[in-house]
């Protein structure tokens, strides 16, 4: 949830405007949205007015606990209500979200009640702007943040058809009920007096309380404390005092059964007493009490849900309350039975939906992550696979020219013409013969696979690009498919590391022969089934005729390309004229070494004969 004071603060950095202007818009924006999916019909359906809606706020929240499991809702009750609006006091564990609340408000009334209102805050503590989490308070936790609002908007008829209503004159005849039935007809039923004490109790509460406490008498439930025996689970914030009881009589109210000595332990302690002189340790009176109070097999306590009644004819709250149970098994825990449950209410209807729908909800769950697996074992295959198709497409065309095929370009118009590239090509001599041919073509294939293997690990684009290998011949070129202005010195530096890469592989036997030339090029995409990356043109020729025509381990420059490398330092020896097929005779020249000087690998041999 830190996304949306977030997104408002960096909002407010770049307008100017305030963080609380824009989490009051973000809250305004929340109904619209939830509306989309049907909520606005949940929120509707709570009463006529929206002042029943904000009675009802609470309870809306504290019912989507059991689609949503692990929201973590705030707590919202009304504490005064009259003809001009109402005073709300918001609870919540997250700071922030106040202004947030304003907008939701402002958006609930305007689009589904169809009245303006305004939202004042009378009071607010630890409510830090722009925050998620409320301030960490001393004795540890988070404190609670509570904002007390004035909302003012026409009241009057709610007042009028739900306040000052008046009794029906056949109500005013009927008898006095006595508080025996109300117990029996509602057995986990309490009954306060102004000083919170217990005066009575139905009787499946006062069972499930033995339960829990079976060294005591049912009678030291009567007059005592209820905060001795009972915690206020829901509204949290509220302290359990009469006047907020009185007060908070539309709200659901969630009331814990504390935990006292159980069945099981009780026996327990019993047993180890009897027993103890077996056991010396357990002689301590101290150490049997901590062993007689341990939990570990108790009961779960007992969640109690329902509102709080005032009662004036006796000047008494009646708790009137069912089990919190969400199935069989919570039934169970609890030491309950369905015959324990209320016969008029939907308590034992909601344990049986409870069982049944945990049951589809589980098997949904697990169809759900398996599925998830699944689809994430397919997406890491998908993402696998593309990696190798792409690693096999980049390794038959160049990228930007597999990029412009996937935006759909037409391969005919990714034909392209380069004014000035530098090619090579590089073909492995071997003089081992063998007369077992089989024998020869393997060693022929390992051979070549080692050679090409090293060249390939020499190639880096953009500065270089691998077009080809045809049987022992490897071709190169700098200068496309990606523009490349210092194409002759890479393609140099190309073919000064073959040969050196050559010389470290050590290979009995092997050599190679390299020739370079500097021209003019079309390139583009042929073929369909495999489609290649092809040059074309009379510069690819000439540079054919340069490796063919050079010597073992040697580099074999045009003229055209030797002017240009010697500008920038290589070293070039004078060959002479050779006769080149349908070029006649051309001046070449032998590479041997970059512009620091460094000679290449049979230069060295030579300057060691000398």
């Amino acid at each position: 949830m830190s996304l949306i004071p977030d997104l408002a603060a960096a909002l407010s950095a770049i307008t100017g405007r305030s963080i609380d202007d824009f989490m009051v818009f973000f809250g305004r924006c929340f109904v619209r949205f939830f509306s989309n999916f049907g909520y606005d019909e949940l929120i509707k359906s709570t009463g006529r007015y929206f002042c029943d809606f904000l009675h009802s706020v609470d309870n809306i929240h504290l019912q989507m606990r059991f689609t949503y499991r692990k929201m973590k809702s705030p707590s919202m009750q009304l504490i005064e209500v009259d003809e001009k609006g109402a005073v709300l006091v918001y609870r919540s564990t997250r700071s922030g979200f106040s202004k947030y609340l304003r907008g939701q408000l402002m958006e609930i009334a305007k689009q589904l009640y169809n009245m303006d209102i305004t939202i004042k805050v009378l009071e607010s503590q630890n409510d830090v702007p722009g925050g998620t989490t409320g301030p960490i308070s001393i004795q540890g936790g988070l404190k609670t943040v509570i904002v007390k609002y004035r909302l003012d908007f026409d009241n009057r008829e709610y007042m009028e058809k739900r306040v000052h209503i008046k009794a029906h004159p056949s109500q005013l005849t009927l008898p006095s009920v006595s508080s025996s039935l109300l117990l029996e007809l509602f057995p986990f039923a309490l009954i306060l007096n102004e000083k919170m004490c217990i005066t009575a109790a139905g009787e499946k509460l006062i069972e499930s309380w033995m339960l829990n406490n079976v060294t005591k008498s049912p009678n030291e439930l009567m007059g005592a404390k209820v905060t001795d025996h009972f915690k206020l689970r829901r509204p949290t914030g509220i302290t359990f005092t009469w006047d907020n009881m009185k007060r908070l009589q539309t709200v659901n109210f969630e009331i814990q059964l504390l935990k006292g000595q159980t069945v099981l332990e009780a026996e327990e302690a019993s047993a180890l007493m009897d027993n103890k002189s077996a056991v010396p340790e357990l002689d301590d009176p101290s150490k049997l009490m901590s062993v007689a109070r341990r939990g570990s097999h108790g009961l779960k306590n007992i969640l109690l849900k329902g509102e709080m009644r005032y009662i004036k004819d006796i000047n008494s709250l009646v708790f009137l309350c069912s089990p919190l149970i969400n199935n069989l098994e919570e039934l169970r825990e609890v030491g309950l039975y369905l015959n324990d449950l209320n016969t008029h209410g939907l308590s034992r209807e909601m344990v049986f939906s409870g069982f049944s729908h945990n049951s589809r909800l589980d098997l949904m769950c697990e169809r759900e992550e398996k599925r998830a697996e699944e689809l994430e074992t397919s997406l890491a295959l998908a993402d696998s696979w593309k990696r190798q198709g792409d690693e096999l497409l980049y390794s038959m065309i160049p990228r930007s020219i597999a990029e412009r095929l996937r935006e759909g370009q037409n391969p005919l118009e990714t034909c392209q013409t380069f004014e000035d590239v530098t090619v090579l090509f590089a073909e492995i001599q071997e003089s081992l013969m063998s007369d077992d041919s089989i024998k020869y073509a393997m060693t022929t294939v390992t051979t070549l696979n080692a050679a090409f293997s090293a060249f390939d690990s020499l190639v880096q684009t953009p500065m270089a690009y691998k077009v080809e290998t045809v049987g022992k011949v490897y071709m190169a070129v700098s200068g496309a498919p990606d523009p490349n202005p210092c194409h002759v010195q890479h393609t140099a530096d190309l073919a000064l590391g073959m040969l050196q890469s050559i010389h470290d592989l050590k290979l009995p036997g092997v050599g190679v022969k390299i020739g370079v030339h500097t021209g003019p090029i079309v390139a583009g995409i042929v073929g369909l089934k495999v489609p290649r990356y092809c040059l074309f043109g009379d510069t690819v020729n000439t540079s054919s005729r340069m490796e063919s025509s050079s010597d073992t381990n040697k580099i074999q420059v045009s003229g055209y390309t030797a002017n240009k490398l010697k500008k920038y330092g290589y070293k070039l020896t004078f060959r002479g004229k050779v006769a080149v097929k349908g070029k006649g005779d051309m001046e070449t020249f032998w590479l041997e070494g970059g512009p620091s000087g460094t000679a290449t690998t049979s230069s060295k041999k030579v300057e060691k004969k000398k």
